[in-house]
């Protein structure tokens, strides 16, 4: 199934690839190659993760273990569409 980001969330993950980069010098590939990872698992298997409960229907999301952010997406009937990629460590959800 084809994945798709919306802006929002391609937004986000620029901002979060550049500050890992800066501020993760042991592992500065690490966001990237989780978020590939989980793009790569959410194609083949899009009913990975869990429900979220945000007000929009049909929310899910997954967790990026290694650098914990979570990915939240909708599955649609040609695509999954995440619309957003948010910290889990900031104590809320992201508006969605």
């Amino acid at each position: 199934m084809k994945v798709e980001l919306s802006e929002q969330a391609d937004d986000q993950v620029g901002k979060i690839d550049t500050w890992w980069r800066a501020n993760r010098p042991a592992a500065p590939e690490l966001f990237a190659d989780e978020l590939e990872a989980a793009l790569t698992a959410l194609d083949d298997t899009p009913t990975l993760g869990t429900r979220y409960e945000a007000g929009v229907e049909g929310i899910r999301r997954v967790l990026l273990p290694r650098t914990h952010y979570h990915l939240y997406f909708l599955k649609e009937p040609d695509r999954l569409y995440v619309v957003a990629v948010w910290s889990a460590f900031r104590g809320r959800g992201p508006r969605l």
